[in-house]
């Protein structure tokens, strides 16, 4: 430990110290890397911001990962950064690294804060990292109940409410071991003896499966033993993503909706009759 904290501060030492490169340079090395894909280029200009990437790292040590890979993430960043950066945009090279820095210091911290997955998309980027600062402020202020002020963060953040209160879920409390006792006493059991899984046994869920594949046969003999005509209206009107009206199937079949509606409650009657003598027998 010792031994990894001093590589981590001789870095922190030696990053620091390292040049500043003026525009005009700094535009030159970029040039030469986009063009003839000069690695000593590269190299110059990367190592000139690796103070950048220190700087932000500090901005991540309140997360409880190691400060030594928030710095690999920061070289990643600084990599991805010169990999897409335009020199002839305007724009200086460290205001474009520093969101690539940024970018990939939080995925790291969300990818490594909690065993369970947080989450990767923006908006739960922007409250991971974001709501307790609001929410403290709000706290300061007095700003009303739990409800008020899930409202109140969730408009400020411009996410959903539903987001907010499972985010809140996700950071009210470190991670525990299921295997964590829950008592002191030599009769206590661990949080895996008291979790309940509430879904079928595998046999019985097998069971289910079988028995509606059966009724499902016994629903499609059923159908095909129909005469063709209530056969058909029975397949137009229960059997279709787009189900046909009375008045469509008594113009194709010529003959009255009455008619049709009188056919397609005998066909279901036949059908109720034959689907019961078969689960009978």
């Amino acid at each position: 430990m010792q031994q990894r904290d001093f590589q981590t501060s001789n870095y922190i030492r030696t990053a620091m110290r390292r040049e500043m490169l003026d525009q005009q340079t700094e535009h030159a090395l970029a040039v030469a890397w986009r063009d003839r894909r000069d690695q000593a280029a590269l190299d110059r200009l990367i190592r000139a911001h690796s103070r950048l990437a220190v700087s932000i790292a500090g901005k991540f040590r309140r997360y409880s990962v190691p400060f030594e890979d928030l710095l690999q993430q920061g070289n990643l960043g600084l990599m991805r950064a010169a990999e897409k950066y335009d020199p002839d945009n305007g724009a200086r090279f460290s205001t474009y690294a520093a969101w690539w820095i940024k970018a990939s210091m939080q995925d790291y911290v969300m990818r490594n804060w909690s065993l369970v997955r947080t989450g990767t998309n923006a908006a739960q980027k922007k409250l991971f990292f974001n709501l307790r600062r609001v929410q403290s402020r709000m706290d300061r202020a007095g700003e009303g109940d739990s409800a008020r002020i899930v409202a109140d963060i969730a408009r400020e953040l411009m996410v959903s409410e539903d987001q907010v209160e499972a985010m809140l879920g996700r950071l009210a409390g470190p991670d525990m071991s299921l295997n964590a006792p829950q008592g002191d006493g030599p009769d206590s059991r661990d949080w895996m003896e008291l979790l309940e899984d509430d879904a079928p046994q595998t046999e019985e869920a097998v069971l289910d499966r079988m028995e509606l594949r059966r009724q499902r046969g016994l629903l499609h003999e059923a159908v095909a033993a129909l005469p063709e005509r209530e056969r058909r209206i029975v397949e137009q009107r229960h059997l279709q993503d787009e189900p046909k009206t009375l008045n469509q199937l008594g113009e194709e079949l010529g003959i009255s909706k009455e008619r049709v509606r009188q056919l397609e409650e005998r066909a279901l009657d036949r059908m109720r009759h034959s689907m019961r003598d078969a689960i009978a027998a």
